[in-house]
């Protein structure tokens, strides 16, 4: 059952991506240059989107806490520890906004001359490449297809998943990842992937928000 928060969600993303289709084939040169770009409009959802997980996990975590097991709060505190990297890593910490500049070290071994580590290059290769693209794809495909499908039939994951407050998602949000990589492969300009990642923020926040086994944030 979709609740009003996840039909606000999914609207917000259905927006975003009729605006994207619409820019990407009328307008490449704006999408790349001025909607997708850095310091603009998707980048800083994305960013916020990130942020917003955070907030619910540290929210959490000092909210419900206190009744909970050192296991429950190591999960929470890691994820809240992750999404906020995630989202100082998008905007390269703010070292734009503020206009710091770049240590030496950043100047050096980042490709794009920035304060982040997802541009890194290390040994020839691109940090964002192997970790960031490859790692992570990975990742999403064993947390949004296959975790779920072994959470409902292994009783061992179940309570180790829920032990470590690991939120599950459902279905909807497994399909709206699926839609959404579809939508995003037939955007043409360069920049699309961009917009894959504020899907990423959006979907995630609404997994966090209401998941599967939601039970395990409730009070003690």
């Amino acid at each position: 059952m979709i609740n009003r928060t996840e039909k606000l969600g999914y609207t917000f993303l259905s927006i975003i991506f009729v605006l994207s289709l619409y820019l990407g084939f009328s307008n490449p040169q704006y999408f790349d240059n001025t909607f997708a770009a850095e310091d603009n409009t998707v980048e800083y959802a994305t960013a916020l989107m990130l942020l917003c997980v955070s907030l619910l996990c540290f929210f959490r975590l000092f909210s419900i806490g206190k009744g909970k097991s050192f296991t429950w709060k190591l999960g929470v505190f890691l994820f809240a520890i992750l999404f906020l990297f995630g989202a100082g890593e998008e905007i390269s910490w703010g070292q734009r906004i503020f206009n710091i500049e770049s240590g030496e070290y950043f100047l050096q071994n980042n490709a794009q001359k920035e304060t982040n580590f997802h541009n890194l290059v290390v040994g020839g290769k691109k940090v964002n490449k192997i970790v960031f693209s490859q790692l992570l794809m990975v990742g999403m495909v064993i947390y949004l297809i296959f975790l779920p499908i072994l959470y409902r039939k292994n009783t061992w994951i179940k309570k180790t998943v829920d032990r470590f407050a690991v939120p599950v998602v459902k279905w909807q949000h497994t399909i709206a990842f699926v839609i959404s990589t579809l939508i995003v492969t037939v955007i043409p300009p360069d920049r699309k992937w961009e917009v894959y990642e504020l899907a990423f923020g959006v979907i995630f926040f609404l997994i966090f928000l209401g998941p599967l086994n939601a039970s395990v944030f409730d009070r003690e």
